[in-house]
């Protein structure tokens, strides 16, 4: 029998909880985005997760452990070799990846990626260095649109992006040069993990705006994961926010777009309503992309807090046949040096209103224990070659 009907994993995107050991070979050392987080504002106003044992698993300034807190806890540690996001979600579902996605953010793409992507799309590029999206469109859309030349820049993530506006560029366009791009960076050099095409409007400085209308070429995981063994099966596997681009669609039979992390919860909220028997997979992006690599302490604390308000509309829905866990794919602590990811451990945290017990469960070694977890659950095998051990018989 299955003991749960319903699981929601939510992903709380670069949420660590302190440098892994190996940290310092990423020039990670010391990093800690929760408690660095907390160390930094005066207030943090987060009681729903307060009640899941957070800060009886990661001691934080404003916050007490609970007494009895309602779920069980643990750090979860990074297998797999990088600090993406990719590799990260890809582990959680049990592919253990030992080549680290490749990332330009010091140095632009090299030059003769950049010549080939010029000749095979017949531009003249400019950008080619780690810019924000918003930023970028300021400095060079009205050279664009004058020109004709191509935008291509990347970030702190495993990604090259391409800007086109969509009256003077076109949108057929911009998708076949990504579809270019993407071809080109499957060179394990050059392999990133997305080429995404970002079309705007507008037509000149201050006018700018993206579009709905982006597209990602992400790479496919580089094997079958808990999500394939459960939409095999018949199983419901919903994804909210960024789970469709980072497993490029494989596994789903249902994804959802978020414009936030306060819509994702929102969406998910939603979904809590219906009746299903499977999962939801949830990314919550805002935690990264507006705040961890922008290094804004103050704005990371704030999303927390607007997340724990969601997280409390949430736990009101639950079944007692539904299973809450809540955890991170790496770090991005707001008070380090850079822009980058940072390589750390990160907080397991799981729920349900049937649960008898309470308390510290045992460290473990790999992500990957959410998606044997969930595999067992539902009492389907996990794909050849995959990692991760359930930990299912501990939740209850």
């Amino acid at each position: 029998m299955k003991k749960y009907k319903r699981i929601f994993t939510i992903v709380v995107d670069s949420l660590g909880a302190g440098a892994m050991p190996d940290a310092a070979d990423y020039g990670d050392a010391n990093t800690d985005t929760l408690g660095h987080i907390s160390d930094s504002v005066d207030e943090l106003r987060i009681p729903n997760l307060q009640k899941l044992g957070i800060a009886n698993l990661h001691p934080l300034k404003q916050v007490m452990p609970a007494k009895n807190p309602l779920g069980y806890y643990a750090y979860l540690y990074e297998a797999s070799t990088g600090k993406d996001t990719m590799t990260g979600h890809w582990e959680m579902m049990g592919l253990h990846i030992t080549k680290p996605f490749k990332t330009f953010t010091e140095t632009g793409f090299p030059g003769e990626l950049i010549d080939e992507l010029s000749r095979r799309t017949g531009r003249t590029i400019i950008g080619n260095k780690s810019a924000s999206g918003t930023k970028i469109l300021d400095e060079l859309a009205e050279e664009e649109i004058a020109t004709g030349h191509m935008i291509v820049y990347t970030s702190a993530d495993s990604v090259l992006q391409i800007c086109g506006n969509e009256e003077t560029f076109g949108l057929d366009e911009l998708y076949r040069c990504c579809k270019i791009a993407r071809e080109i960076t499957m060179k394990d050099e050059w392999k990133v993990g997305r080429v995404i095409a970002r079309p705007y409007v507008g037509r000149k400085k201050g006018e700018f705006k993206r579009t709905s209308n982006r597209h990602d070429y992400a790479l496919k995981p580089y094997g079958p994961t808990a999500l394939n063994s459960l939409k095999d099966a018949g199983f419901s596997v919903i994804s909210v926010g960024k789970i469709f681009d980072i497993f490029d669609g494989e596994g789903l039979t249902e994804s959802n777009k978020s414009k936030s992390s306060v819509h994702g919860m929102e969406q998910c909220i939603e979904i809590a309503t219906r009746d299903f028997t499977g999962l939801c997979y949830v990314n919550l992006v805002d935690f990264d992309a507006l705040w961890g690599h922008r290094r804004d302490v103050k704005g990371y604390a704030q999303e927390l807090e607007r997340f724990d308000v969601k997280l409390g509309e949430f736990l009101e829905l639950m079944s007692q046949d539904d299973l809450l866990i809540i955890t991170a794919d790496h770090g991005n602590d707001p008070t380090h040096t850079g822009t980058d990811h940072t390589r750390e451990k990160v907080p397991f945290l799981a729920y349900s209103p049937s649960m008898e017990g309470f308390g510290k469960l045992d460290d473990a070694k790999t992500f990957a224990v959410i998606g044997a977890t969930i595999a067992d659950n539902f009492e389907v095998n996990m794909p050849k070659d995959t990692i991760g051990t359930t930990i299912l018989e501990k939740l209850i």
